[in-house]
């Protein structure tokens, strides 16, 4: 019989390594461009002995406040005061990280569902089921579309219409002209059961983003994505918008959701659960917009194997009436530390269903702990 000794964290290691983006090149606005980007694993071990992983992979240092290295040394700086926490308790982990350090959402996510894995684990059961769940056992799949020439992005839509997806978010932020040209290209390019949605990264400015918003006939395939940096610029923009309208980067918890709203800013959230500090204010997030009615993109900012697998049970976990877009990270990078699962099939994924996250890590393939913290 469990016991909630059991249940108490003991050794929390950290692991770093790389991964390299699957075509080479991902670009978005203001000339940010990636090739390869070092991800932070976090394993947990409770008393009993069940593991937990998470994985936490910032887009870069300058897509969002946060970066590889200061992940690391915030995950280490957390780690001593979750000695002795219990996983079955995500606000305990949540309140013991919070009076460990401010702020530092995204390091702090890696621990988050590392935790909930190791949760899963103990109790036998999948992280979507203690999430809530199981509403959407399988789900359509979406693929960023690095910006580019647009007879380049079109080439990369065909490329993943013929591996089964049919919802594409396109880069945009450059120069509007050639923006919407991209996405007049594009959506030539797409069948009427198809979905395009225009993310600036809020590289536009708020006339830009008019101009275009203007400029784009109101095609029912298209939804515009963070248009601007701001919430204010975006709001500016939201009467009278003919595309409905997401926002990403500006929602970092339930009072910019909320304050959103009210703007009267927004019809979806795109969210990521490293942006907001992992599966436990993700969930919140998600069901907050559920009962607004707004309809959710879940994915992350980057990452592989270990994100994917969150990603997959907090999407499996929401309402398919309220889940537009669903995105697995681990197709979009050459590395694989839980042998490429979960694992889209023909544009679809599913819901791993083994306790925990439902995935094997292989600690071999992530060789030493660069960090590692256990109790005395």
């Amino acid at each position: 019989m469990r016991t909630d000794t059991d249940a108490t964290i003991e050794v929390v290691e950290v692991y770093g390594y790389d991964l390299s983006y699957r075509y080479g090149h991902y670009t978005m606005s203001g000339d940010r461009i990636v090739e390869s980007l070092p991800s932070t694993i976090v394993r947990i071990v409770t008393a009993s002995g069940a593991e937990g992983f998470g994985e936490v992979c910032p887009l870069g240092p300058t897509y969002l406040p946060g970066f590889a290295a200061g992940a690391r040394t915030a995950i280490a700086e957390i780690a001593r005061s979750l000695l002795g926490v219990t996983v079955t308790n995500p606000a305990a982990v949540a309140s013991a990280m919070h009076q460990a350090i401010t702020g530092h959402a995204y390091a702090k996510s890696g621990i988050d569902v590392a935790c909930w894995d190791a949760f899963g684990t103990l109790v036998g059961l999948p992280v979507a089921t203690l999430l809530g769940g199981v509403a959407s056992p399988s789900y359509g799949l979406y693929v960023a579309i690095p910006l580019g020439e647009p007879q380049e992005m079109v080439d990369h839509v065909k490329l993943a219409l013929d591996g089964g997806i049919h919802r594409f978010q396109l880069k945009v932020g450059g120069s509007v002209v050639h923006d919407i040209r991209r996405v007049q290209a594009v959506l030539a390019s797409l069948g009427p059961d198809d979905t395009v949605i225009a993310d600036a990264n809020g590289g536009w400015g708020q006339l830009d983003a008019r101009r275009a918003m203007e400029a784009l006939d109101p095609d029912y395939r298209l939804f515009i994505e963070q248009p601007c940096a701001t919430i204010e610029a975006c709001a500016a923009l939201a009467t009278g918008r003919r595309h409905p309208l997401i926002l990403d980067e500006v929602i970092v918890d339930i009072p910019s959701l909320l304050r959103t709203h009210q703007l009267g800013a927004l019809d979806g959230v795109n969210l990521k659960i490293g942006r907001v500090g992992g599966l436990t204010p993700a969930r919140q997030l998600r069901d907050t917009a559920i009962a607004l009615g707004l309809s959710l993109t879940i994915e992350d900012t980057w990452g592989g194997d270990v994100t994917t697998a969150a990603v997959s049970h907090l999407a499996g976990s929401t309402p398919p009436a309220n889940l537009l877009n669903v995105s697995f990270m681990n197709d979009w990078t050459n590395e694989h530390i839980a042998g490429y699962q979960p694992r889209s099939q023909g544009g679809i994924g599913t819901v791993p269903s083994g306790p925990g996250l439902g995935i094997s890590v292989d600690r071999a393939a992530l060789g030493s702990p660069v960090w590692q913290s256990s109790r005395p």
